[in-house]
């Protein structure tokens, strides 16, 4: 009885580790049969898609595009430009200074891209057709429509003979382009240092067809006005070609700064701007 109780549990442990062996063996086996995982695709950012629609479509037109550094002098910020010493703007309210030793030359963070207006010009002669996308940083406190590093795009013509219908057309051109051939245009007079005469530049209302109303009453985009102001613009102060040695008598042109941020918010129905900046896949997703 012994012997048989004896053979039994060998028999057991025996299949128990032949069992084991077994298991350990399926387990590290790859059965290629199976489905791979399927891993999420990732994409541009949508700012940087709408970068690039912009630059095609002002590649149609014959500019160029060329970068700068985002680390600026006052010089190059504000002086070439044509922005006095003293205005609000060169406060350091608006603007981040960079902490330098005592006796090293002012640095800031850029404000707007328009710098490369005096850099590109200083290095070529007309005529001058470019854009300079980029990012931009001004001391605002973050809030749906505000952030302290945001993104725009600068451009700048400048030839013997640029008039001021040239610079409309070329505006309404990129802006049909952009949101389509039924959007409306207007330009209404306002002031910037380094453009004169300067334009603010307004678009119809995307959201209501320029109508002030939608089926639930005043639209909330426009405010009811029917329209939505986009960026502002101008002829090139000729102050500025003093800086970079053209002659005012015998140049014109024409320069506009226009907010990436924003045109990406009217056009793709975004309603706060700090969802560029989270990185929340969920958003992200939408703009594959």
């Amino acid at each position: 009885m012994r012997s048989y109780v004896d053979a039994k549990i060998e028999e057991r442990r025996v299949a128990i580790e032949v069992g084991a062996e077994e298991a350990a063996s399926a387990k590290d086996r790859v059965d290629l049969s199976l489905p791979g995982v399927v891993r999420p695709l990732g994409s541009r950012h949508l700012i940087r898609q709408v970068f690039q629609e912009i630059e095609d479509i002002f590649f149609s037109i014959g500019f160029s595009v060329v970068d700068g550094p985002e680390i600026e002098t006052p010089y190059y910020n504000f002086e070439a430009l044509n922005i006095p010493e003293f205005h609000p703007v060169r406060d350091d309210m608006d603007t981040f200074y960079l902490e330098l030793p005592k006796g090293a030359p002012g640095l800031l963070l850029r404000t707007h891209t328009s710098p490369m207006q005096i850099r590109t010009m200083e290095k070529q002669k007309p005529p001058v057709r470019v854009i300079v996308p980029g990012r931009v940083y001004r001391r605002d406190n973050p809030d749906a429509t505000h952030s302290f590093a945001f993104h725009q795009v600068e451009g700048l013509a400048v030839d013997t003979d640029i008039t001021f219908c040239d610079f409309t057309g070329t505006i309404e051109y990129f802006v049909k382009q952009f949101f389509g051939p039924s959007v409306k245009t207007r330009f209404r007079p306002s002031y910037f240092p380094f453009t004169e005469p300067s334009v603010e530049f307004d678009v119809s209302c995307v959201f209501c067809g320029g109508n002030g109303t939608t089926s639930s009453g005043t639209c909330g985009k426009c405010k009811g006005a029917g329209w939505i102001e986009l960026f502002g613009a101008g002829m090139v102060d000729p102050a500025v070609y003093g800086f970079v040695g053209y002659d005012p008598k015998k140049v014109t042109g024409f320069a506009f700064g226009i907010g990436i941020d924003r045109l990406a918010m009217l056009k793709y129905g975004i309603d706060d701007i700090q969802a560029f900046f989270q990185n929340d896949v969920r958003f992200l997703k939408q703009f594959p």
